[in-house]
């Protein structure tokens, strides 16, 4: 029987997503993967090299992902706030790649892929600027990473949560009413900006 190495390439980066999410870069064991996904280790690194460049292919992964997912649609401060929204919704539904750029930003000294991401953001700013026409470069950039750390600290700051409302409830009201604050915080901080 011939070896499927895609299945297996896709067994590995499903293991390693939650490994990375669970324990950061640092703290993730390749033996955990390997186990988590029924592979030999060493299809790790026959396939994606060392654990750092492992942990790259699965953030660049997630951001793929997220931008295949949620696009800019539309003009005004509506296309941002819908945007804002779209993101929150696909970020609760799919927590890993903010728990994983936290993880990136607490424990690398550099972004992870950084020619592939500064691409993906340009692409991004130039859509906020056409549904913004006012918006300069600079603002839209400070827009975009607004929008994207109130998204993901709902995230991953769930002891803060804790701490600041007493619960850790996260369902479906306590997610719309998340939702609802960082739409409002975004359309706020937009209106200051056209």
């Amino acid at each position: 029987m011939a070896w499927d190495t895609e299945r297996t390439k896709q067994l590995l980066l499903d293991a390693a997503t939650w490994e990375f999410c669970d324990h950061g870069m640092a703290g993730a064991r390749i033996d955990r993967i390997a186990e988590r996904a029924g592979v030999n280790k060493e299809r790790i690194y026959q396939y994606f090299g060392k654990k750092s460049e492992l942990f790259g292919i699965v953030l660049e992964r997630q951001l793929a992902a997220v931008m295949e997912a949620v696009s800019i649609e539309g003009t005004g401060i509506e296309a941002i706030t819908s945007y804002t929204g779209r993101v929150f919704d696909y970020h609760t539904g799919n927590p890993a790649l903010a728990r994983l750029t936290f993880w990136e930003g607490l424990e690398c000294e550099q972004p992870t892929a950084p020619a592939a991401r500064a691409a993906a953001a340009d692409s991004k700013v130039a859509r906020l600027q056409a549904a913004l026409p006012t918006l300069g470069d600079t603002d839209a950039r400070e827009l975009l990473l607004t929008i994207l750390t109130l998204v993901d600290g709902w995230q991953v700051l769930g002891t803060m949560d804790h701490v600041y409302t007493g619960t850790v409830i996260r369902d479906d009201a306590r997610n719309a009413r998340r939702r609802a604050a960082v739409v409002a915080a975004v359309e706020a901080y937009t209106r200051t900006l056209v």
